[in-house]
């Protein structure tokens, strides 16, 4: 076969066109170089190609390569290579075609459990989708309960505001009293009473009324739990469903590489089915503790109605006596206040002529300087120390030391205008502290007390 002269005569130049059928273009290409004898040549034989001589066909010239025992082996071993490859050809089709069967069998039953396998989650979501829906709409009324009688304490809690304030604004302004008018009387005492029950009324409610916005925050993170958990499970529902009813004909089937080395899971069927019964039994457990906390706000409200009443009408009487007492102090501080106002008046005279006399010394200092400065423009030997220099520098000091004490008596006086006006202040701050007190007591505290909340609006029906 010429085929089997390819590698075994690389020099001859094949001109036959080996256009099998079976044979592929990739291991096969005809060589065009010309055969040569450069290895077979000696120095001496080689000429150059001008000079040869015609072509002699004599077969004693040409150099005998192999011998017909090495034409026949070759045939040979190329027939066994031939064999060889069929065998191993036909083995290879035979293998490939029960592999092909076993894996489509194989691939159809892993399928066919995927498939089973998502139908049977399918089942479990729906499962727990129904339990916790049943929860959520429990858990709402729940919640939607507590709200209400939330509501209702905050109402009852919002009325005690109401005398509260008025006892804390009758004692507010009883505190800008200064002195002796700071008196811990009797109204005082009273008043400070009604604080404390009514605060302690207060806190009370105010601790159910934590309770209450607890346990609602409480209910409301096991409702968005169960929410959360409902909406996953829905959205789980709705993807497994889809994978579930998946075949191999089905729209939108593609390849996504690597897409099995990703493993993005975080959780174990068992710690999957934990999860949501641990959610529905937390929201069990907050809907009883809100039962009870129910029926302890509601007797809270009856107790509390009735404990303010009696500290209300104690303080009333307390207030008629101290008035009187408030007016004769009044009438007093207003005659010495006219006195210290006419003291001030003259004291402010008094600086105004010091500080006219300041000004009067500092027109001699200004002329006794600047004589002293001309005077230092004299030249050479005319820098005398005469009668003349020596007399304005005892002048400027003089002049100077005239008016450092008047400064001194200005600062004097002033400080004594500051006493003055300290004392002023302070007789007009008694002056009105007691026209406030006067004024709390009298008006502001006596209107105020006029009303209080009935009792079905302390226990939070209006």
């Amino acid at each position: 076969m010429t085929s089997s002269y390819k590698d075994q005569f690389p020099h001859y130049n094949l001109t036959h066109s080996l256009s099998l059928p079976w044979k592929p273009s990739t291991y096969y290409k005809t060589f065009s170089n010309f055969p040569t004898l450069d290895p077979y040549c000696t120095r001496s034989q080689r000429v150059s190609e001008s000079t040869m001589r015609p072509f002699v066909s004599n077969r004693t010239t040409l150099f005998t390569r192999y011998t017909p025992d090495d034409w026949y082996r070759s045939n040979l071993t190329n027939y066994q290579e031939s064999d060889t490859s069929r065998y191993n050809s036909e083995r290879l089709r035979v293998d490939t075609s029960r592999l092909i069967q076993d894996k489509y069998q194989q691939t159809r039953k892993t399928q066919a459990d995927s498939t089973k396998n998502l139908g049977e989650r399918v089942n479990d979501i729906g499962f727990w989708k129904s339990e916790i829906i049943h929860e959520l709409d429990e858990m709402i009324g729940e919640t939607n309960a507590l709200t209400d009688i939330k509501q209702k304490l905050e109402r009852a809690l919002m009325e005690t505001e109401a005398p509260l304030q008025v006892a804390r604004e009758c004692l507010f302004h009883r505190e800008k009293r200064m002195g002796i008018d700071l008196v811990h009387d009797e109204v005082e005492t009273q008043l400070l009473t009604e604080v404390d029950i009514i605060l302690c009324c207060q806190e009370r409610m105010k601790l159910h009324l934590d309770k209450a916005i607890a346990q609602l925050a409480a209910n409301r993170a096991s409702q968005h739990e169960l929410e959360k958990d409902l909406s996953d499970k829905q959205t789980a529902h709705r993807i497994d469903d889809k994978c579930h009813h998946l075949r191999n004909t089905s729209d939108g089937v593609s390849y996504f590489r690597g897409v099995e080395r990703v493993d993005a899971t975080v959780s174990v069927p068992e710690s999957w089915a934990k999860f949501t019964d641990d959610n529905i039994l937390r929201s069990q457990s907050e809907r009883a503790a809100s039962a009870k906390l129910r029926d302890d706000v509601q007797n809270l409200l009856v107790v509390t109605a009735n404990e303010m009443w009696n500290q209300f009408n104690r303080v009333n009487l307390a207030f008629t006596n101290r008035i009187a007492e408030t007016a004769d102090a009044k009438n007093k501080i207003q005659m010495h206040l006219a006195k210290t106002l006419q003291e001030i008046f003259q004291t402010e005279m008094t600086i105004e002529s010091i500080k006219k006399a300041i000004k009067d010394k500092s027109a001699f200092l200004k002329v006794a300087q600047t004589r002293l400065d001309e005077r230092t423009r004299r030249p050479n030997i005319e820098l005398c120390r005469d009668m003349a220099q020596l007399r304005l520098v005892n002048e400027v000091y003089e002049v100077d030391d005239t008016i450092q004490t008047l400064q001194q008596r200005l600062r004097d006086a002033e400080e004594t205008l500051q006493s003055l006006v300290h004392t002023k202040a302070t007789l007009e701050h008694d002056l009105a502290v007691k026209a406030n007190s006067l004024y709390i007591d009298q008006e502001k505290c006596m209107s105020m007390r006029k009303s209080f909340p009935n009792t079905p609006r302390l226990v939070g029906f209006c």
